[in-house]
């Protein structure tokens, strides 16, 4: 019984250094069942407050935020100006809806002739999820708790529930998948975004963050925020 249960395997140190939470049910209910419409985790366990999922999926929730005109069609403008709505300057928001749109907008498409827009359907955006990832949302776009709180039970050494630079690009490291090349880069690319939009003033990204990237709520929140910083500087 107890090797049944058993989360470390004496001759695989991995195990051991990359331990995972065997409490989770006592703080979150059922932790291991993909949620379709909320980001959970054991610190919220009904998601974020406030945030209305629109009967979207978590995922599609996560790319909503881009979707200025909300017709459920993304293109690269608005794309563009969503991430400098959360404070990515002109350069790297221009790159960033380049690389976005080349990457993931065919996979989204509703039909099999690509967009000359590169437009990326929001329904679809379940098609155009990449390998080499922490498996916090399932293939068709729910949000999977257990995994990630694994990500902060394995990789967050320094802090509990915060992650520093170092151990974010560890958990990338130790995500890949072998010959996934575009997994690889487009994993590590979205978590040191990730970093360098939501660190706290001592290096740490926190989990509460990371969850809300997941459900967009975050991209919201910096939003308000800069909008609010350049009302008062105006």
């Amino acid at each position: 019984m107890a090797d049944a249960m058993a989360t470390e395997a004496p001759k695989a140190p991995v195990t051991r250094e990359r331990r995972i939470r065997v409490d989770l049910e006592e703080k979150l209910p059922k932790p291991y069942l993909a949620r379709a419409l909320e980001a959970t985790d054991t610190d919220q366990p009904n998601g974020t407050s406030g945030h209305n999922n629109n009967g979207m999926s978590v995922l599609q929730q996560h790319v909503a935020f881009f979707d200025q005109d909300k017709n459920g069609i993304i293109y690269p403008w608005e794309t563009y100006r969503g991430f400098r709505a959360v404070g990515f300057n002109l350069i790297l928001s221009f790159l960033l809806a380049i690389g976005t749109h080349g990457l993931l907008s065919y996979r989204t498409q509703p039909g099999w002739l690509p967009s000359p827009l590169f437009t990326i359907y929001i329904e679809n955006i379940h098609k155009s999820k990449h390998g080499s990832d922490s498996a916090t949302y399932d293939t068709e776009g729910r949000f999977m708790p257990v995994n990630f709180e694994n990500i902060f039970s394995k990789y967050a050494k320094t802090v509990p529930d915060k992650l520093s630079f170092k151990e974010i690009w560890h958990m990338t490291e130790a995500n890949r998948v072998a010959n996934d090349f575009v997994g690889w880069f487009m994993a590590k690319a979205e978590w040191i975004l990730l970093y360098f939009l939501a660190r706290d003033h001592e290096g740490f990204l926190s989990k509460e963050d990371a969850r809300r990237c997941f459900d967009g709520s975050l991209f919201d929140y910096h939003a308000k925020m800069n909008k609010g910083g350049d009302s008062k500087r105006s």
